[in-house]
């Protein structure tokens, strides 16, 4: 059966968080990468029109042709007309024009800096023939990455009412960007490009975060008028980096104050604890016909959380295991789960092993053993 024993851990009187952060984005998802720690979530499952933060998709996909040897830096691409319409048809642009070889090392400057639409349509005729089925590819490839909520129409994020991404997918991508790209990944945090000089009024980063000194790299904007105004992005402060995707806003000077807000919320609401060392027990379980009645149980790694700064209330923690466990049992093998229980927040998980091995009973034990069992079973039982 299932069972539950509370942990020893003094170390897990904690605080509550304070108040639940209100944003006026109509979407939202805010993640902590140090602990895998979702600290908001509002509306991230719901798939809205993502605008220019599908590029992110795009990029990505470019970065593994990248890291798969199908193209290179310095491999060039055609401009075809519709390239270049986009450009014609007003939005971002790199300015490319039909007698441009633009190099892959341009394009992602030009994707990334300037939201170029005209890049995004370069890069997926260039990989997929077109820029229909790259998008089917986009969709396919997402679908593999566990971004569920994700259909793509197009390369750039133009309007259409089968392109749709979730705020989490949107973080989830980002976190893969981040992860995955450390080598390409510091182009976001670049602040203006300019293709060979043509584009003075579009060369600098629409990412309003960027200079403001609070650790902000990245990620990407976007607006439409369906969509509103969103922002993709991530920081970094002391050991923690967040990621949060926000769509929904007004304005581009409101979705610059709330993703600054969002950004001083998340490292100055919550700080980083060890709440369980590694090899340190935090409970026991019961052993059946084992050469002891009990083992200890403790977590493999360090158990860090976030902590919210003030003290409301504490955290509670069980331990679940299938028991009684029974010998023989070698050390270190996983039998149990931590679960620490943190309002406003999800559930942390940690695995827990056992912290010595057990050896089966010797032959007057385990004969004691049974014989209790049977006595509980037909005797000591209560009458029917």
């Amino acid at each position: 059966m299932l069972r539950y024993l509370r942990p020893l851990l003094a170390c897990l009187l904690l605080a509550l968080p304070a108040h639940a952060f209100e944003t006026a984005a109509t979407a939202a998802w805010v993640y902590d990468m140090s602990t895998d720690t979702v600290l908001m979530d509002k509306n991230a499952d719901q798939p809205v029109p993502p605008a220019s933060m599908s590029k992110l998709m795009t990029i990505n996909m470019l970065f593994e042709a990248l890291r798969d040897g199908r193209v290179t830096m310095g491999t060039t691409f055609a401009v075809s007309d519709k390239a270049v319409q986009m450009t014609r048809d007003g939005g971002s642009t790199m300015m490319l024009q039909h007698d441009d070889r633009p190099t892959v090392e341009e394009l992602i400057h030009g994707m990334i800096i300037n939201s170029g639409n005209d890049a995004c349509v370069v890069v997926a005729e260039g990989l997929a023939g077109s820029e229909e089925e790259f998008a089917a590819l986009m969709t396919e490839r997402a679908k593999a990455l566990g971004m569920t909520a994700s259909t793509f129409a197009n390369a750039s994020g133009w309007p259409d009412p089968s392109h749709r991404m979730s705020m989490r997918d949107l973080g989830i991508l980002s976190k893969r960007l981040i992860t995955e790209f450390p080598e390409y990944y510091p182009i976001f945090s670049q602040t203006e490009y300019s293709f060979k000089d043509r584009s003075p009024d579009n060369r600098f980063n629409r990412n309003p975060l960027l200079k403001l000194g609070i650790g902000a790299d990245g990620l990407k904007t976007g607006h439409t008028e369906e969509a509103g105004y969103g922002l993709v992005g991530s920081a970094v402060q002391g050991d923690r980096r967040i990621i949060f995707a926000i769509t929904g806003l007004p304005s581009d000077t409101a979705r610059a104050e709330e993703a600054e807000r969002i950004i001083g919320w998340a490292f100055r609401q919550f700080s980083e604890k060890t709440v369980a060392k590694a090899n340190v027990r935090v409970a026991e379980a019961e052993v059946h016909m084992g050469d002891v009645d009990a083992v200890g149980l403790v977590p493999m790694a360090d158990v860090r959380l976030l902590v919210p700064a003030q003290v409301q209330d504490t955290v509670t923690a069980e331990v679940s295991y299938r028991g009684p466990l029974i010998a023989p049992i070698p050390m270190g093998t996983e039998v149990a789960e931590l679960i620490i229980h943190v309002p406003d927040l999800p559930d942390h998980r940690v695995p827990l092993v056992t912290e010595a091995e057990v050896g089966k009973a010797g032959f007057f034990k385990g004969f004691m053993t049974a014989a209790d069992t049977l006595y509980a079973r037909y005797i000591g039982s209560p009458a029917s």
